[in-house]
């Protein structure tokens, strides 16, 4: 019997490696400014957060105004750079088939902005998998606070605590579990082990059975 009521994807280092491309579009703007990001400052401060979190960050006090149109010139350095067919997480098309084939509702819950979203899953077409695809945009506070996770459960008249969320980075695994979600890591940013908190931590999507995600919810 299936226990599960949705399952809500992050979306860069979950359905595409994309965070290494994100990394370098940050390291190129960042010196266009003059400033450099340590790997530490990546981690605590960048992974899993928007640009709206991130930017203050990193570059200190900005206007609205400024963190948006930083905002826009980093994103499109990164489209410019990624292709989302070469970088899929290896067996998410077969696991979103497998979602599809047992009637399981699935979302995608990301910290990037619309564009980023509708171009890596358009690039992909995975728009059919998903019935609710929230963005940047769709929150007030972005990761770690749970709304992202609760609103996308809420978006398919899930219950959180029945919702199973793939998640790479830390926030967004703070983010899922606050939301009352068992969060399954992978480990395409973090290592098995800084992901512990987690009740499944996995490499890739490949031979993932639906036994055990259903066993995390028993």
């Amino acid at each position: 019997m299936n226990n599960i009521e949705a399952v809500i994807f992050d979306m860069d280092g979950v359905i595409v490696h994309s965070n290494p491309t994100h990394k370098e579009a940050i390291q190129e703007f960042c010196v266009k400014y003059d400033l450099e990001v340590t790997e530490e400052e990546f981690r605590q401060k960048v992974y899993g957060r928007t640009n709206q979190d991130w930017l203050p960050a990193v570059f200190g006090d900005l206007p609205d105004e400024e963190i948006q149109s930083y905002a826009d010139e980093k994103e499109a350095i990164f489209r410019a750079a990624f292709d989302p067919r070469e970088h899929k997480v290896s067996g998410i098309i077969e696991f979103l088939d497998l979602l599809r084939k047992n009637d399981i509702k699935c979302v995608v819950a990301t910290s990037a902005p619309a564009e980023n979203a509708e171009y890596i899953l358009s690039e992909l077409s995975l728009n059919s998998y998903f019935l609710s695809v929230l963005n940047s945009s769709h929150v007030t506070k972005s990761k770690p606070h749970p709304e992202p996770y609760l609103k996308a459960a809420k978006s398919v008249a899930a219950n959180p605590e029945n919702c199973i969320v793939f998640e790479d980075s830390i926030s967004g695994v703070e983010s899922g579990l606050a939301a009352g979600s068992k969060v399954v890591g992978v480990a395409t940013t973090h290592t098995h082990e800084e992901l512990s908190n987690c009740s499944l931590v996995i490499d890739d999507f490949k031979s993932l059975e639906l036994r055990e995600l259903q066993k995390i919810l028993t």
